[in-house]
């Protein structure tokens, strides 16, 4: 199903939309999370980002897998790519609990308390979804052009 797209493997054109969009939601968790005053303005949109991304990151798997089929084992990447959606989930998660919980602070029925506990979660689990989506990139380069560009070298 997630294989070709007019003679081209779908697993890099997915990608490309996974390796921005997480990011953006790494970058946009951050910013709500040192900015509270940001939440209620900009949340959503980093809220909808996560989730988006989330979406993908299995049709960024089942495509890589159908491309494997095609050029071989990625070896780690692979590995790491399949850990990645417990990264993203988490990311989206805890954004989206931030985001609720400081409406209802706003609206009188939330405690500061348990805002800063969640806010504390959603930057770690961004920072680590930052991290683990870089590792996924970089086997993936490691997989795809390492061999041809060692090679290659003057």
């Amino acid at each position: 199903m997630f294989d070709l797209v007019n003679g081209i493997p779908v697993h890099p054109l997915v990608v490309h939309a996974v390796v921005v969009l997480l990011p953006l939601a790494v970058l946009g968790t951050v910013a709500i999370v040192v900015r509270p005053a940001w939440r209620a303005r900009y949340g959503p949109l980093v809220v909808a980002c996560a989730a988006v991304a989330t979406a993908l990151v299995p049709v960024a798997t089942s495509s890589g897998e159908e491309l494997e089929h095609r050029v071989g084992d990625p070896g780690r990447h692979a590995a790491l790519g399949d850990q990645l959606i417990w990264f993203a989930l988490a990311l989206l998660a805890t954004s989206a609990v931030l985001v609720w919980l400081d409406r209802r602070r706003d609206a009188g029925k939330g405690s500061v308390s348990g805002l800063r506990a969640v806010a504390a979660l959603a930057l770690i689990a961004a920072v680590a979804a930052g991290v683990q989506v870089y590792r996924v990139g970089d086997s993936g380069a490691q997989a795809a052009w390492g061999d041809q560009v060692a090679s290659s070298a003057p």
